[in-house]
C-alpha cells in the first residue's frame, strides 16, 4: 500500500533469513540467493505475467473481492489466484473474477518460514487441475499440504477459534489470570504458546474479524467475539504489532516482563 510497508516487510524477511543462518538451518549463500528473488512493488500491473498470485491482505471480504477483481483485469487467463484467508469463503472471492475454476485457498501458518502446514482449500468451482498444480507448488516449497473443503475456518481454525474465544471468556469471568491460563495450556496440553500469547502474536484484530466471520456463518453464541476482545480491538491494542495486547512488547516484539 505504501513504500514504508514494503520496507518493513523486507526488514522482517532479512531478520528471518539472518535467524535461519544463525541457527544453521540454511547457509549464508542460500539466504542471499533467496533474498535476491524477493522484491516489492506498489503497482498491481507488475503481477500481469505471474503464474500464481497469493493474496494476504486484511481479513475482510470487501477489500479482498476488490483486489481480485482488479487483478483479474490485469493478469493473463492462465494465472492462478489464491487467498491466504484463515476464515473467509473462497467461492465468494472467486465470484469476483472470471476465473473461478483457477481460484483456491492456500492458508499458510505463522510463522510461514518455519511452519510446515498449508491448508489447500478447494471451492465448488475450483478445478482438479488447479488443485494438482497447487499441490505440486506446495511440495516444491517443502511444505505439507492438507486438503479441505471451502468451509468457514477450514480445519485448524475450525478447531482453534472456539478454544481461543473460550480462553478470553474464562479471563472475563475471572476464573484465572491470563498468565496462569497460558501456563496451564503450555504445560498441560503441550502447546508451544498459550492462547493469549497466540492472540497477541497473530493479532487481536485478526482474531476479532475471524470471530465475526464465524458468528455470521454459524450463529452460535460461542462463536461470537467476547466483549473484551471487541474492546481491545476498538482501543487499538492489537498485540505485538502495536506493542500492546493482552501483554506489552518492546520495539522488537519481545514481551516485557
Amino acid at each position: 500500500m505504501d513504500q514504508s510497508l514494503i520496507d518493513k516487510g523486507l526488514q522482517r524477511v532479512d531478520g528471518s533469513l539472518a535467524r535461519l543462518v544463525k541457527s544453521q538451518r540454511t547457509t549464508e549463500a542460500d539466504a542471499k540467493a533467496a533474498r535476491g528473488r524477493i522484491r516489492g512493488t506498489l503497482s498491481l500491473a507488475d503481477f500481469r505475467d505471474r503464474d500464481l498470485v497469493i493474496e494476504a491482505i486484511v481479513e475482510e471480504i470487501g477489500p479482498k473481492k476488490k483486489l481480485f477483481a482488479d487483478l483479474d483485469a490485469i493478469c493473463g487467463p492462465t494465472t492462478l489466484f489464491c487467498s491466504n484467508t484463515s476464515s473467509l469463503t473462497i467461492v465468494e472471492m472467486a465470484a469476483a473474477t472470471k476465473r473461478p475454476d483457477r481460484f483456491a485457498g492456500l492458508h499458510f501458518f505463522n510463522p510461514p518460514v518455519i511452519m510446515k502446514l498449508v491448508e489447500i482449500v478447494q471451492a465448488i468451482t475450483t478445478s482438479d487441475e488447479t488443485i494438482a498444480a497447487l499441490k505440486e507448488f506446495i511440495a516444491k516449497l517443502g511444505k505439507t499440504g492438507v486438503m479441505c473443503k471451502d468451509t468457514t475456518g477450514f480445519i485448524v481454525n475450525r478447531l482453534m477459534v472456539p478454544y481461543l474465544l473460550g480462553a478470553v471468556r474464562m479471563l472475563e469471568l475471572g476464573i484465572a489470570t491470563k498468565e496462569d491460563i497460558d501456563q496451564a495450556v503450555k504445560l498441560g496440553l503441550g502447546y508451544p504458546m498459550g492462547p493469549f500469547e497466540l492472540i497477541d502474536y497473530t493479532g487481536v484484530d485478526i482474531n476479532y474479524h475471524v470471530a465475526n466471520v464465524f458468528f455470521e456463518e454459524f450463529r452460535e453464541a460461542g462463536m461470537a467475539p467476547p466483549p473484551l476482545l471487541r474492546r481491545m480491538f476498538l482501543a487499538g491494542r492489537l498485540g505485538t504489532k502495536t506493542g500492546k495486547g493482552f501483554y506489552e512488547y518492546d520495539e522488537q516484539g519481545k514481551r516485557k516482563s
